[in-house]
């Protein structure tokens, strides 16, 4: 079997929720041969949706990998599929898998159209320019309408939406599709699980709307290249098959065009014609571009090629624990090779590591490798020390990877375990935990002492001490969820702090002067200015002081919330030639930093939630009357077929329980589904009953 770099792709399949990802990966690995029989994700039968709680909820939460292989036009293709969750608590799953993927299948509900998940990661693939290839599934179910999303596509997402198939009928008639660059009709054998397909003669009655998209095709074809527009001008139908494959291609590859396909995965239709193009289509490693990183020890910039001569580079996007081996984690190769027993050095702890096995992964099944090169994707054991975006490398030529950003948690919930004799067990499990999911933060409170968890939705914390419960066989009490609201400061506050303490013999002294107000337009977290003249603190106090102030926001003083962004000056200061030393400054900082805020005008930031409600016209008055009473903002309502698609923006502190209302509201037939959207100030009432409930006084 040849490994050429050509014949690999690494893809993953990305949709809002229920768009049919899984199910599509199910049908892949049918029809490529990994599986016998087909899993469904209705039955809890899915092969990649291997977790438990995926099986019970019928939904993705941890991006599986898989290796298939597919034959087309007389080469064997190696695929790389990761399956990607589709509901917005897990999105930082997708977020990782596409910074390693080469291209993606985005999944589309022939009936939902563009949803907001589908938003979402369609921004993520925008950001790390993942070419990308369109499926609009469901084509079987009632009120599916292809054309529609194809609008859909262009007004929500801005895309540039080009259909290489029409749908032969719609609904419950839904048989086939027509390839508009063969011009061929195909349809399904279902007596088979749809393994073979037949051409068919085009039905007469989508001649018209057939001939219009191949021509829309052929134009755009044409405007490839002047060699093809030349063509095009004398003899239309003289641009062959392989040209126009060649052009859209070419095309995709540059995100100017997003080719979109159609079928219905469930009822086994259209998913060999998807494997076609995702071969046809897709980038393999070498049409992307080579690596750019940074060596630790020179700091300046190179590069690594897609090539198994170069020095050895990957990016763990992924760790896993298993139950048997422990830490897995997941890496892509972007340069050289790895030999399984060898030694890396992960350039993020600056610790050199041992692989004792390399694997290809198949869901939770791992089939072991001696050796993994440039452009693949496979799993390791044996890492003592590893988090997602660690980069591995040669240790003769270290280099770091631009590592993965992840979005704050939003909710957190308090958990303590039955018996004060699980208490370890519970930190363990928390731990690994936080080390497998980026999102997951856990730490201490220190005025009450309890363990508090954080997340990114309901969904997600729920999820995550269940899995306490069943992999950990850690029962625990768990608290009502809380809103993880952030301060900032609004004016400017000088303020001069001196921290003397004598104790008999060597003492302590700090004394800094110094400002602290809203950042700079575009500055996030700290901006710490030094502008402290003459030497009067000495330059090696400067970084505790920095410290200090880091540390000391962590905890703000209007309700003990975290301060995001912060502008500290520091103007003057002094320091004692025997009592002062770093830790004086940084504890000066710290106190400093509490004293300047109480003076300063400071408000309560609260997360504002993405939401958008998919209801019956019947039922739009009273869920839009439930939205104004949770200080919801409307942005739109569109009309769909019977249903009424709302758009809002709502504070999170009112949307806790939010599903059951709108459930009982509408009779059980609305859906909704909610993302992070930014964080906003606070009104007043919500700060005095924030500040109340936390410090039991009122705002005057």
């Amino acid at each position: 079997m040849s490994e050429k770099l050509t014949l690999t792709r690494n893809i993953g399949i990305m949709a809002h929720i229920d768009a049919g990802k899984t199910t599509t990966t199910e049908r892949i690995l049918y029809y490529t041969g990994k599986n016998y029989k087909i899993g469904e994700v209705h039955d809890g039968g899915a092969t990649m949706d291997w977790m438990v709680q995926e099986q019970e909820r019928g939904i993705t939460i941890t991006s599986a990998a898989t290796t298939v292989f597919w034959a087309f036009n007389n080469e064997q293709y190696k695929i790389n599929i990761i399956d990607t969750p589709g509901h917005v608590d897990f999105t930082v799953e997708v977020e990782r898998s596409l910074r390693v993927l080469d291209g993606a299948v985005a999944l589309f509900c022939a009936v939902g159209g563009v949803e907001p998940q589908s938003e979402t990661v369609w921004r993520q693939a925008d950001k790390y320019k993942v070419p990308r290839i369109s499926f609009v599934n469901k084509m079987d179910r009632s009120g599916a309408d292809f054309f529609h999303v194809l609008e859909q596509m262009k007004d929500r997402l801005g895309a540039n939406p080009i259909p290489l198939q029409i749908p032969i009928g719609e609904e419950e008639n839904f048989i086939g599709v027509v390839d508009l660059i063969s011009n061929k009709a195909y349809t399904w054998n279902e007596s088979n699980m749809g393994l073979n397909y037949f051409e068919v003669p085009v039905p007469e009655e989508l001649l018209d709307v057939v001939e219009e998209y191949r021509t829309k095709l052929i134009e755009g074809v044409a405007e490839e290249s002047d060699e093809l527009l030349t063509k095009f001008l004398e003899d239309h139908n003289s641009i062959t098959e392989a040209e126009m494959t060649a052009a859209i291609r070419k095309a995709t590859l540059e995100l100017r065009i997003t080719p979109v396909l159609c079928g219905s995965a469930f009822k086994n239709k259209g998913v060999q014609k998807l494997l076609d193009s995702i071969i046809e289509f897709l980038p393999s490693p070498m049409d992307v571009d080579a690596v750019t990183g940074i060596n630790p020890d020179t700091e300046k910039e190179e590069i690594r090629n897609p090539d198994v001569n170069d020095h050895f580079s990957a990016l763990a996007f992924k760790i896993a624990t298993d139950p048997y081996v422990g830490r897995i984690a997941f890496f892509r190769v972007y340069s050289g090779t790895l030999q399984s027993g060898s030694y890396v050095l992960n350039t993020t702890t600056n610790k050199k590591e041992r692989i004792s096995r390399i694997m290809q992964m198949h869901a939770n099944k791992q089939n072991p490798l001696d050796m993994i090169e440039a452009g693949d994707i496979g799993a390791a054991v044996g890492f003592k020390e590893i988090r997602t975006g660690d980069t591995l490398c040669s240790e003769k030529f270290p280099i770091i990877l631009e590592n993965i950003t992840f979005p704050e948690p939003v909710i957190s919930v308090a958990v303590e375990p039955v018996s004060q004799g699980e208490v370890d067990k519970l930190n363990i499990a928390l731990l690994k935990l936080a080390e497998e999911d980026p999102t997951f933060r856990v730490k201490t409170d220190e005025e009450t002492g309890q363990t508090i968890i954080s997340g990114m939705g309901e969904l997600h914390l729920e999820i995550l001490v269940d899995r306490l419960k069943r992999e950990f066989q850690v029962e625990c009490n768990q608290g009502q969820p809380q809103v993880a609201y952030k301060e900032a400061i609004l004016s400017k506050v000088h303020y001069r702090e001196v921290y003397k303490k004598q104790t008999g013999g060597k003492g302590k002294f700090a004394d800094i002067e110094f400002e602290i107000s809203p950042t700079d337009d575009g500055i996030k977290g700290l901006q710490f200015v030094n502008d402290v003249k003459g030497g009067n603190i000495p330059k090696e106090y400067i970084p505790a002081i920095q410290k200090g102030f880091k540390a000391a926001m962590m905890n703000g003083v209007l309700a003990g919330y975290p301060l995001e962004d912060l502008k500290v000056r520091i103007i003057d200061g002094s320091a004692h030639a025997v009592d002062s030393d770093a830790l004086s400054f940084e504890l000066a900082a710290k106190i400093g930093f509490k004293e300047a805020c109480k003076k300063a005008k400071k408000v309560l930031l609260e997360p504002i939630m993405k939401l958008e409600i998919l209801t019956p016209d019947d039922y739009i008055g009273d869920v839009t009357g439930d939205l104004n009473k949770r200080r919801g903002i409307l942005e739109n309502i569109t009309s769909k077929i019977g249903y009424q698609s709302v758009r809002a923006k709502v504070p999170l502190s009112n949307m806790f329980g939010y599903v059951t209302s709108l459930r009982s509201n509408t009779s059980g037939r609305a859906s909704s589904s909610m993302e992070f959207s930014h964080y906003s100030e606070a009104p007043n009432n919500v700060i005095e009953e924030v500040v109340f409930k936390i410090k039991g006084v009122k705002i005057s």
